[in-house]
């Protein structure tokens, strides 16, 4: 078995973070949504400004190295707690991806451990995401315990939606 090594990310590591998007959305949203879209969405997230602004929001980026290489990250963020109940403190799973060659080395997997870890010792009682409804990767999130909460359709501008699930794990 390979030793997967999750390390946080920084600052200065956003143009990794920016290509493994650009080298996964293709595979994994192409038979979804538009390429005019796919373009506008990885500007909207991954673009230098809004990729400083989420770390400066104190967003935690991960990336996972597996033999010496860097093949995906994740982003985890704390939603905190309502002013009227400090129990439902959550954390959100913004972004998980796996360089496609890299798919099935247990990469995503070991993101995933890490966000729940960094959530729960920062002491959130669920971790929640977005999941596009035509991804593969709900599957994945549902046989690590996250379960369908709602369904939305989310307006993000120039005419294009977020058509997704949200899942959440309880801890």
């Amino acid at each position: 078995m390979s030793e997967i090594i999750i390390r946080k990310a920084t600052l200065e590591e956003r143009a990794f973070i920016r290509s493994v998007s650009e080298r996964t959305w293709p595979s994994t949203y192409g038979h979804i949504i538009s390429q005019e879209q796919i373009d506008f969405m990885l500007d909207w997230m991954y673009s230098d400004a809004s990729l400083s602004e989420q770390f400066a929001k104190g967003h935690q980026f991960y990336i996972a190295n597996l033999h010496g290489e860097d093949i995906g990250f994740c982003s985890v963020s704390a939603e905190g707690a309502t002013e009227n109940d400090v129990s439902q403190t959550a954390h959100k799973l913004n972004k998980l991806y796996v360089l496609p060659a890299a798919h099935g080395s247990g990469a995503g997997k070991a993101l995933l451990h890490k966000a729940i870890e960094v959530a729960k010792a920062e002491g959130s009682t669920s971790l929640f995401l977005q999941v596009n409804k035509h991804n593969n990767a709900y599957t994945f999130y549902e046989k690590n315990g996250f379960v369908k909460e709602a369904e939305f359709k989310f307006d993000i501008g120039n005419g294009f939606f977020m058509d997704d699930y949200v899942m959440r794990l309880h801890f």
